[in-house]
């Protein structure tokens, strides 16, 4: 039984075209969205294992740490409102996602979403750098949580849209990338911060998140529109063409903008409100909803971001100094980064499913020797030998490279490519959200379990791994090379979902013009 693949020849129709400098640009800038992202990320970890952060913010977690005994290895940092510092911006990320962001893209378009994305991330940058007592600096993460929200909606879908679909699994790992670079930039920033002796080196942490988001926000200033976007909004076809033409490289656009035109003619004019309608009544969108929801729960449930948010504070858990745990997380993070850009180069060649396939074996090996490691060598009082500890630090590395070179840039990437044009902002959002919210699960709640399961935690991580790689391989069908506006046909030749869908609710393929 073919599994995951549905494909005809009808398909694999490509259309024309080069990577044009003009489209490369306009996806690298737009791609800093990712970096803010990813800022957040390795600074949120990297300050909350900070003792004059402690010190001045959280009194009780830093009596607990210098205390040391009678608190144990596992239970150090558990505080909720610790962990309510962290999962407060993407509370706030979850609420623009679902009530403004989705709208907002779909109306007016992936460029000004990103350019308001990006005045609110500096925003929140300015708030955080300058807190004077904990609830202003929750407030500035929440700002923070604004930007997000903005730019995890339009980002992924502006790439999707301005790519060749030859090279789409490409430009869009590139958000993943950026979020990894933005991540290394934190954790190096970090790791000089700590060694401030004035103490301040936390607020130079959190205000240099303004160095990304200025660069996303003057960059987003003078990006196109996608051609995709301006068909939505009942722009001229003759502007979108000259438009297409640029970002292609070629004059013989008419093939791809004739589907561009068709997919949404079929779609009518339907405001995003009757787009998230149309996903949550209409049966030929079950696919398509299934993933939006269940890829960025799943992204969550492999523990990545409680390693991303954490791993200085993971790695003290284990015995090392704070200097000591922020250098080895600089150095996790570059390897998970260069992963992650190898996988640029990987997904359209060996295309989604099998990245995702071997990235889920490789990280449930990793989790499952972790979490042994963890229980025979670690109790609640001591420490790790260096061997074991060495041990430990290596397989988060593999572990880290697992996830960046699949579940890491995919969990972007298929979302925002498999979703008709009519719903693909609504549908964007569903992702974002429920990336949300298992994000500020796992945030809120990572401490409090790390301190209750200890090393079970890693294998109830494991456990979900093989969950989701059953999952991709039993229920995802391959995507690589299919034109954007053709994706919608992969679902019919899928032994699951064509009994979901059914044929005669497919809209029917664009003529040639």
């Amino acid at each position: 039984m073919a599994v995951g693949f549905a494909g005809g020849e009808d398909q694999q129709r490509c259309y024309g075209g080069r990577v044009t400098a003009f489209a490369a640009l306009s996806c690298v800038t737009a791609a800093m969205g990712g970096a803010i992202f990813g800022y957040d990320i390795g600074t949120a970890g990297g300050v909350s294992s900070m003792e004059p952060f402690l010190r001045e913010f959280f009194p009780e977690v830093h009596r607990r740490i210098q205390a040391g005994a009678g608190v144990g290895n596992y239970c150090k940092f558990d505080s909720q409102l610790l962990t309510l510092f962290t999962s407060s911006l993407y509370v706030s990320g979850l609420l623009t996602a679902v009530l403004l962001a989705s709208w907002f893209t779909a109306r007016h378009g992936r460029r000004p979403s990103m350019i308001l994305g990006g005045f609110a991330y500096l925003a929140g940058a300015a708030v955080s750098g300058g807190a004077v007592n904990v609830y202003m600096a929750i407030l500035g993460r929440a700002l923070l949580g604004v930007g997000l929200g903005f730019a995890n909606q339009a980002v992924p879908l502006y790439l999707s849209e301005m790519a060749p679909a030859r090279y789409r699994g490409a430009f869009s790992n590139g958000f993943q990338f950026s979020l990894c670079l933005g991540a290394l930039a934190a954790t190096v920033v970090n790791y000089l911060a700590q060694k401030i002796k004035a103490g301040w080196g936390w607020r130079l942490s959190l205000g240099l998140a303004a160095v990304p988001a200025v660069m996303l926000t003057v960059g987003a200033i003078f990006l196109p529109e996608t051609p995709n976007s301006l068909i939505q909004q009942g722009r001229d076809r003759g502007e979108v063409k000259a438009l297409l033409k640029k970002i292609r490289g070629i004059d013989a656009v008419d093939e791809e903008l004739d589907d561009i035109v068709a997919t949404n003619d079929a779609a009518g004019k339907a405001t995003d409100n009757n787009g998230l309608r149309m996903i949550l009544s209409r049966q030929r969108y079950r696919p398509q909803l299934a993933m939006a929801i269940l890829i960025p729960s799943f992204t969550q449930l492999t523990g990545i971001n409680a390693v991303g948010f954490y791993a200085p504070v993971l790695l003290r858990t284990f015995g090392m100094s704070e200097s000591a745990a922020l250098l080895c997380t600089v150095v996790m993070v570059i390897v998970s980064s260069a992963s992650t850009f190898a996988s640029m180069f990987l997904v359209d060649r060996f295309g989604r499913r099998t990245l995702l396939l071997v990235g889920g074996v490789q990280m449930f090996l990793s989790e499952v020797l972790i979490g042994g490691i963890m229980a025979a060598k670690l109790g609640d009082e001591g420490q790790l030998s260096k061997t074991y500890a060495l041990a430990l630090i290596i397989l988060i590395g593999v572990y880290s490279t697992g996830f960046g070179w699949s579940w890491g840039p995919l969990s972007w990437l298929v979302p925002s490519e498999i979703f008709p044009l009519e719903v693909r902002s609504a549908g964007q959002s569903v992702t974002v959200a429920w990336g949300f919210v298992f994000t500020i699960l796992v945030a809120q709640y990572f401490l409090a379990m790390l301190c209750r399961l200890k090393a079970w935690l890693f294998f109830f991580f494991a456990g979900w791994i093989v969950v989701m790689t059953a999952f991709v391989y039993l229920f995802l069908p391959e995507t690589k090379g299919i034109p954007i506006e053709q994706i919608g046909k992969v679902w019919t030749g899928h032994w699951f979902w064509k009994r979901v869908v059914g044929v005669e609710e497919l809209p029917a393929a664009p003529e040639k013009l």
